[in-house]
């Protein structure tokens, strides 16, 4: 089994853009292909979805000679950008369409960039909904004389805090 660096733990987890494929190599993707079991802790899916994306077409896997997955650098950034995509709400069917696009080469761009525009747009929508209940529930914590304690961050400043 691949040990796991801190610095790849790091990329993955990290609340920034999707790491590059040098970036990747630079950890233990770059010692040799991941297993299931260790990308779905990596990335923090179970390995059932992940055997559902590679059945629906949304990543492409390679098999050892025993028939193990062996999931690659670039199958490990596309794993990643499918989680990114769902953490934002992006329905399967967006995905798929999207990966199909992908699949299809540059002419696809433009309706690429469309989808990935609604998305945005509806990702927007959904974190100003979020912003509004997040000042409906911090107010009722002040009506009934609670503090927000750690949770004291404004609204615009949402950072992740360590426990």
């Amino acid at each position: 089994m691949v040990a796991l660096t801190e610095d790849l733990n790091a990329i993955v987890g990290s609340r920034g853009p999707l790491p590059s494929l040098d970036e990747l190599l630079s950890g233990p993707a770059g010692d040799g292909p991941l297993t299931v079991a260790e990308v779905a802790e990596l990335v923090g899916i179970t390995a059932h979805t992940l055997r559902y994306y590679e059945r629906i077409g949304l990543v492409t896997v390679e098999r050892d000679g025993a028939g193990h997955r062996r999931y690659g650098p670039r199958a490990l950034a596309r794993v990643i950008f499918l989680t990114r995509l769902r953490l934002s709400g992006m329905p399967i069917a967006d995905i798929t369409e999207y990966i199909h696009l992908v699949d299809g080469g540059e002419a696809t761009v433009p309706a690429r960039l469309a989808l990935l525009q609604a998305h945005r747009a509806r990702t927007v929508a959904q974190i100003e909904d979020l912003r509004y209940s997040l000042a409906v529930i911090d107010y009722k914590i002040a009506t009934y004389g609670g503090a927000l304690g750690d949770c004291e961050r404004t609204v615009d400043n949402l950072e992740p805090q360590e426990d």
